[in-house]
Order: C-alpha cells, then sequence, then structure tokens
C-alpha cells in the first residue's frame, strides 16, 4: 500500500475521547497513513478537543499553534467536544485547516482526500441535537489494530439528557444515543478473539444505556450477556451516577468473578444546598446509603468519584461539611477539580463566583485527603494476593498494571507478557501505588 503521510493525533479529555482518537487512527492507518508521535513533523495533525474546563480549551489552541509551528504546510484537523461548541473561534487561529465536532469524523478521511491543497478553514460541525442514532462509524475496524493499550475500551453509548447546571457535555455531545445489543455484542466479541483481558465499557452517561431504544434495555441486561461470553475475560465500568447502581447490577458484580469491583461513582459535592444548584438528582444521605448496599455485598471494592471545588456560593461552610462527608465516605481515590464557568451553562451565571485563590486552597485540601484514602485503601490488600494486568513495561524486568480492583502494582518478570492477567501478593503500598510479587 502506497504510504498516505504521516499522521499525528494528540487527545484531550475522557477516556471517550482516547477511545474515539484511537478508532480514527486505526482507520488513517487502514487508508495507508503512518501514525507518529504528535511532537513529530506530520502532514497532518488531528486534534481531538475537550472542553470541560477553561484550560482545557486553553491547552487546545496551544496544540494548535505547535502543530502549525512544526510543520506550516500541513492540515491541522480540530474534533470533539471544543470544536462542536465554539467551532467559529477555533476557525479563526491560523494554521487551522478543519473543523469537526462530535459527529462526521469519518468525513474527515474524505475531505483529506479532495482537498490536497491547503485550503480553509473548513467546517464540518452540525446541530448535535440533530442526532438521533449512536454512531457505529468505527465498527468494522481490526481490533488489534485499534489500541496500543493492554485493556480494550468499547464504547457503547453517547450524549446525556441530564443537564447539571455546572455542565457543558450535554450541548457538545447531544441526546442520549446507545449502542445496539447486536452491534455491541459483536464488537465484544471481535475484542475478545483480538486478546483483549480486560474490557472497560464506556459512554458519556453510561448508565443511561438502553433509555432511548423502544424496549428499554437496560445496562445491566447487556452486562449478563457480556459476562457469560467468557470467564477468563474481565469487564469493568467506566462511570456510573450514584442513582444508577441498581440492585440487580450489585448482584451482576457480587456474582460474576470476572465483574470488576469496582465503582466510578460522580460525588461532585458533599453538601445538599450545592448538589441542589448543581443540579445533581441526589442528596448526601442518598449516595451514603448506595455506598452502604454496595460494600455490604461487595467487601473490598473500590469506589472512586469525582469532587468538585469552588461551585458558585460554596462557603467555607459548606466546604469543611463537604470536606467531613468526602472523608466518612472513605474513597478508594477521588478525581479533584476546580469549578470552571462554562458559557452556555446554567451556573455560568450565577452569583458568588468563587475566586480562584479559594478554590485552589480547598483543591489543596482534598487532594491531601485523597492521598490519604488511597494509601488507606491500599494497606489493607498488602500480604493478598490480587490478578494484576500487565500494561506497562517500564524496563526489561518492570512491569505495571491494574488489579480487579484497580491499585496500581508494580512487580518483576522477565516471562509476562503486555496484557496478560498475573496473580500478585503485594507487599508495599505508597499512597495509592503498590509493589509486589508473583505468587507462588
Amino acid at each position: 500500500m502506497k504510504m498516505a503521510g504521516r499522521a499525528a493525533f494528540y487527545t484531550l479529555g475522557c477516556k471517550v475521547n482516547q477511545n474515539e482518537t484511537e478508532n480514527l487512527a486505526a482507520l488513517f492507518r487502514e487508508r495507508g497513513y503512518e501514525i507518529v508521535d504528535p511532537k513529530e513533523e506530520a502532514d497532518v495533525y488531528i486534534l481531538n478537543t475537550c472542553t470541560v474546563t477553561h484550560l482545557a480549551d486553553r491547552k487546545s489552541r496551544n496544540f494548535i499553534r505547535r502543530a502549525v509551528k512544526a510543520n506550516p504546510q500541513a492540515k491541522v484537523v480540530v474534533m470533539g467536544c471544543y470544536a462542536q461548541i465554539s467551532p467559529q473561534e477555533i476557525r479563526k487561529i491560523p494554521g487551522v485547516s478543519l473543523v469537526v465536532g462530535t459527529s462526521e469524523r469519518t468525513r474527515i478521511l474524505e475531505w483529506l482526500d479532495s482537498h490536497q491543497d491547503k485550503r480553509g478553514p473548513a467546517c464540518l460541525v452540525r446541530d448535535i441535537r440533530e442526532q438521533k442514532k449512536f454512531d457505529e462509524i468505527f465498527e468494522e475496524v481490526e481490533p488489534d489494530k485499534v489500541s496500543e493499550r493492554a485493556r480494550a475500551y468499547l464504547k457503547i453509548q453517547e450524549g446525556c439528557d441530564q443537564y447539571c447546571s455546572y455542565c457543558i457535555i450535554p450541548y457538545a455531545r447531544g441526546p442520549v444515543r446507545s449502542r445496539t445489543l447486536e452491534s455491541t455484542l459483536r464488537a465484544a466479541g471481535a475484542l475478545i478473539k483480538a486478546g483483549y483481558k480486560e474490557i472497560v465499557l464506556t459512554g458519556i452517561h453510561l448508565g443511561a444505556y438502553g433509555s432511548d431504544f423502544a424496549g428499554k434495555i437496560r445496562l445491566e441486561a447487556l452486562l449478563e450477556k457480556l459476562l457469560s461470553i467468557t470467564p477468563e475475560v474481565r469487564w469493568r465500568l467506566s462511570s456510573l451516577e450514584p442513582t444508577e447502581v441498581s440492585r440487580d447490577l450489585v448482584d451482576l458484580m457480587a456474582s460474576h468473578k470476572n465483574f470488576c469491583p469496582h465503582l466510578h461513582l460522580p460525588l461532585q459535592s458533599g453538601h445538599d444546598e450545592i448538589l441542589r444548584a448543581m443540579n445533581r438528582p441526589y442528596t448526601t444521605a442518598d449516595y451514603q446509603e448506595v455506598l452502604r448496599q454496595v460494600r455490604k455485598r461487595i467487601p473490598g471494592i473500590c469506589i472512586t468519584t469525582d469532587i468538585m471545588v469552588g461551585f458558585p456560593g460554596e462557603t467555607d461552610k459548606h466546604f469543611q461539611a463537604y470536606l467531613e462527608f468526602t472523608a466518612k465516605m472513605a474513597f478508594s481515590n477521588m478525581h479533584v477539580f476546580q469549578y470552571s464557568p462554562r458559557r452556555g451553562t446554567q451556573a455560568a451565571g450565577f452569583p458568588y463566583q468563587i475566586p480562584s485563590p479559594a478554590k485552589e486552597a480547598r483543591s489543596r485540601q482534598l487532594l491531601e485527603l485523597a492521598s490519604a484514602m488511597a494509601h488507606e485503601y491500599a494497606r489493607g490488600f498488602l500480604g493478598k494476593t490480587l490478578q494484576i494486568l500487565a500494561e506497562t513495561k517500564v524496563d526489561e524486568a518492570l512491569w505495571e498494571g491494574h488489579s480487579d480492583n484497580y491499585l496500581k502494582v508494580a512487580f518483576s518478570s522477565e516471562k509476562v507478557q503486555r496484557g496478560e492477567i498475573v496473580p500478585i501478593t503485594l507487599l508495599k503500598a505508597e499512597g495509592k501505588n503498590c509493589q509486589g510479587v508473583i505468587a507462588i
């Protein structure tokens, strides 16, 4: 096959973005492109953007400028959430060739084929509210060409209808759309055939899977089928809303050893007044009861969360109350981020916006708490043998990977293959990172 040129991909944001980039890179590879590191000179630069915060927007603009500087003759394609929300803003940046939102992504190759000279900036962004079906355009890509990771990501859901007051994502991703049961099972079978030992189900609002179907297929029904495909493959959920942790879901996790005992349940705030202002559909008492029920059925489960600091109107009193609540929840790990007003969301117009120094101080306190809780959770598994997915080869003999309950573990072996699941006895815990040896 004649080489079409060199293409570099750069991704910001969530695992859904990462998965979409990997699939698109595979399509470029099949078309004859050589995929190179984004720091290298390329003929085409494709940036998959995030717009959750102002910082993500700024990083996107900075990458565009670096790409243009690296090769002024290159075509620079900007896609993803920031491109969907602010296409005209991106088109004003010198050097941009094409802007694509969160749909129409396969048209990138079509556009490149028909625009050999560097014309632009063209815009293929369409009204995302018009999207009614899940985009299965990447379905036929061979799984072994999709990812260089040890675990596979399987996107089964797109869009969100929740409209939290701070969140721009429903405007960037559109309404809920689910991958059909048949397509999901077919894609899962292909990933298993390709040799993946862990598959992560991803989506923008994963718990809403199937709610757009006439028959209202639930995520639990899909999971029941996937868990039974093969016991050698373990399954993990990327994230769920706390209101979506059903008894059936917990029963499935408790009864299937290949359903990873790990739930990521965003809390966002530990104070009911702030939760109401955020338009979150639960109280702190609701959240606490979910964790109590889950831990009762699945002792030792890893529960991770997202915490936002500096939401408009968040006083020191609010913060201290939810600092105490967060500590009581004993999370295995926390992702802490500062509120960033997004144009077009309700919260952007709220009074009492919190100054940056206060947000930074609160963030530091939560990060310290997160580190302490992660260390305490990891210590509970010292001396125990866990099944570790060999993911990253640090040097000739040192590997890093994650257990089914999402502990990051380093161990030594010269015989292990990437993607293999290895029994490791934990000997040491430092923060959320652990060290161990192969169990004899």
